[in-house]
């Protein structure tokens, strides 16, 4: 895998993704105008002697409502997911604070997070534990560095290795230094806000007490058609951002733990891992953020924000590479020998010394 073209080109093509995102709200604009315009002609216009005709800055104040609705709601997504920072998403998905004094796993853990941090030339973020989760994931949270968090779940804790989770550790580790955890949350931001305008034309369409609808119901019809459009296009697009960023932290993660094995095992586990058997969900909140998506279906691969397993492993290693057992070898996982109490003799002779 050449590290730096990998990074190199992951970045070039979130560029050009966001340009599409960019483009994809112009598309919005001119489907809303024309989907409304149409609806106008239905029910007013087409039916008046002297032609098709629009009122007066039709379409100035259409594409003033949809830019509204679009920033608007971005702006006031983004303010809500940025209050408490990458801690209190954690804790909504039940995730509680390392414990290192007590946990031997998760003293392992904490030691890990700071060598990568050194390695990295970051601060430390704070770090939790998804318990009760066995499937091997991990995600990253917060606007920055001084807010951000690593959460672990405890199946990443059981079944990888030292290495394996130094690897681990240093692609979520990537995903704040690169501020993807900021874009993530700037472009569920502009999902929502395209999902307004959806909503928008719902309640246009919805019907009246006597369940009639409105004079206005095919122009939330001719909304809710656009607006769907919209969002479909902000999720693939969300979705298209996310795979290339999870590139480009298997790079980082390899360039700063110099080892293929590490980043490139964790995926191997949890390739059997998934053969075996399907994750357990853990928020579409954070689907985005995770190591690997817990979405099933044939429709989630279409949004899927993650690469092929598969693919991941081969830019890797350069080649395909077989899934790998589950566990951690014996002598990481046995209890340190007992120190032996000192003989009599030597403790006389300490003494004297």
């Amino acid at each position: 895998m050449l590290i730096f073209e990998s990074q190199r080109q992951a970045r070039g093509q979130t560029r050009r993704l966001l340009v599409m995102f960019g483009v994809a709200i112009v598309l919005l604009v001119l489907a809303v105008n024309a989907a409304l315009a149409l609806a106008w002609g239905l029910t007013w216009s087409f039916w008046i002697p002297g032609g098709f005709s629009l009122p007066r800055y039709f379409v100035e104040v259409n594409t003033a409502v949809t830019v509204l609705y679009v920033f608007g709601g971005w702006w006031v997504e983004t303010s809500r997911l940025s209050h408490g920072g990458g801690g209190t998403l954690a804790r909504l998905l039940g995730a509680r604070p390392a414990q290192p004094s007590g946990i031997e796993a998760e003293q392992r853990l904490c030691n890990i997070v700071d060598e990568m941090a050194i390695a990295s030339g970051m601060h430390p973020p704070a770090i939790m534990v998804l318990a009760r989760k066995d499937a091997i994931n991990a995600f990253a949270a917060g606007w920055d560095e001084s807010d951000s968090v690593v959460v672990v779940t405890e199946g990443a804790l059981e079944h990888l290795t030292r290495d394996e989770l130094q690897g681990l550790v240093a692609h979520e580790l990537s995903h704040i230094r690169e501020g993807d955890t900021r874009l993530n949350m700037r472009l569920v931001g502009m999902v929502f806000g395209l999902e307004l305008l959806y909503r928008l034309g719902q309640d246009l369409f919805e019907p009246d007490e006597r369940d009639r609808r409105p004079a206005p119901a095919l122009l939330g019809l001719a909304l809710m058609a656009a607006g769907w459009l919209g969002w479909v296009a902000g999720h693939a697009l969300q979705a298209a951002v996310a795979r290339q960023r999870e590139y480009l932290a298997d790079a980082r993660a390899l360039q700063w733990t110099r080892s293929r094995d590490a980043i490139g095992g964790v995926l191997r586990k949890i390739a059997i891992q998934q053969d075996k058997t399907t994750q357990p969900r853990m928020g579409s909140m954070v689907q985005h953020m995770l190591l690997v998506g817990t979405e099933a279906g044939a429709l989630a691969a279409w949004f899927d924000p993650h690469p092929p397993l598969k693919e991941r492993i081969r830019r890797i290693y350069g080649r395909h590479m077989p899934p790998l057992p589950l566990g951690r070898p014996a002598e990481e996982t046995a209890p340190p020998p007992p120190t032996p109490a000192p003989r009599a003799e030597d403790a006389a002779a300490w003494t004297l010394q």
